[in-house]
């Protein structure tokens, strides 16, 4: 055979179809189409921003340095793609919540959010009532509660609600060794009436980690690492797809601004608060509605 009847590239534009058609036996048919889509965007957005020598080294660098920077405390990969809109496009994807549509109130499912970086597996088993907010905790106490439905407004007994946030100086507990283990999370099982409780004390907002390689792009791209207050969710029930979601402190000054794009309306909670013998207390009433689906919960990002 010659050489001039041998594929090879002759142009930029030439290389794409040589790499599609050497990915094309691929047996795993959803594995070869989302690695034909990816590697076309892919050589589509080069060609376009004609991406530099140096560009490319950089951004390799970037992709390197994430996964060195990953450890049990931090998970630098899923902070670029929240910071990305990633993680959120993703959630709000595959969790079109429709309590908002007027059309579709007898079917409501709740808006889902991003999982986060600091989400941990088998946080203690707690009674209804239980204060997650252990050790020497300060902050406005504050009661949470609400009820967990199925979509069709149905209450779920026995269903799991699973809570972790950061502490009123805004940190998890797995960030600060001054924190004892599993501080300000814990699981929650609804009772006959899908009702559940809880108390903690208020979240405070934070900031996103920026000791890596992802703070070193928010400054570059002059954006604020603030997030919102928050408390997030992961509400589960047999038969029902697992909800990865979070509620916001209403009248943060971040709420639209959130560095991970992880709020929409229906998520931002009505936070109520009083005096308790002249002490400032809060509440916050919150249902969750589930989906129909399977039960499968995800990957921890830490320990």
């Amino acid at each position: 055979m010659s050489h001039a009847s041998i594929p090879l590239p002759t142009t930029p534009e030439s290389v794409l179809p040589l790499v599609i058609q050497a990915m094309s036996r691929t047996p795993d048919a959803r594995l070869r189409e989302l690695m034909a889509s990816l590697t076309t965007h892919l050589h589509a957005f080069i060609l376009e921003t004609q991406v530099t020598e140096e560009e490319f080294e950089r951004a390799v660098k970037f992709i390197i340095d994430i996964g060195q920077a990953t450890g049990p405390k931090t998970n630098e990969v899923i902070l670029a793609a929240d910071l990305l809109g990633v993680s959120s496009l993703v959630a709000v994807l595959n969790n079109p919540g429709r309590h908002n549509d007027p059309h579709a109130q007898d079917e409501a499912v709740s808006h889902a959010a991003l999982l986060g970086p600091f989400w941990r597996a088998n946080a203690p088993i707690c009674q209804a009532s239980d204060n997650i907010a252990r050790g020497n905790t300060q902050g406005v106490p504050l009661e949470v509660r609400g009820v967990v439905y199925d979509k069709h407004g149905k209450p779920l007994a026995h269903a799991m609600v699973d809570v972790w946030q950061a502490s009123p100086i805004g940190l998890y507990e797995n960030q600060d060794d001054t924190q004892d283990n599993m501080n300000l999370r814990g699981r929650f099982q609804t009772d006959a009436h899908g009702v559940y409780c809880f108390h903690t004390v208020r979240p405070a907002g934070y900031p996103v980690p920026t000791g890596g390689p992802c703070g070193d792009l928010l400054r570059a791209q002059l954006r604020h690492p603030n997030r919102p207050a928050h408390l997030h969710f992961m509400v589960s029930s047999p038969d029902h797809k697992v909800l990865i979601t979070q509620v916001f402190a209403d009248g943060d000054d971040n709420l639209t601004s959130d560095p991970v794009f992880g709020v929409t309306a229906p998520l931002v909670g009505d936070f109520k608060e009083h005096l308790v013998n002249g002490q400032p207390h809060a509440t916050l009433t919150h249902d969750f509605h589930l989906s129909e689906g399977e039960m499968t919960f995800p990957h921890p990002p830490i320990p």
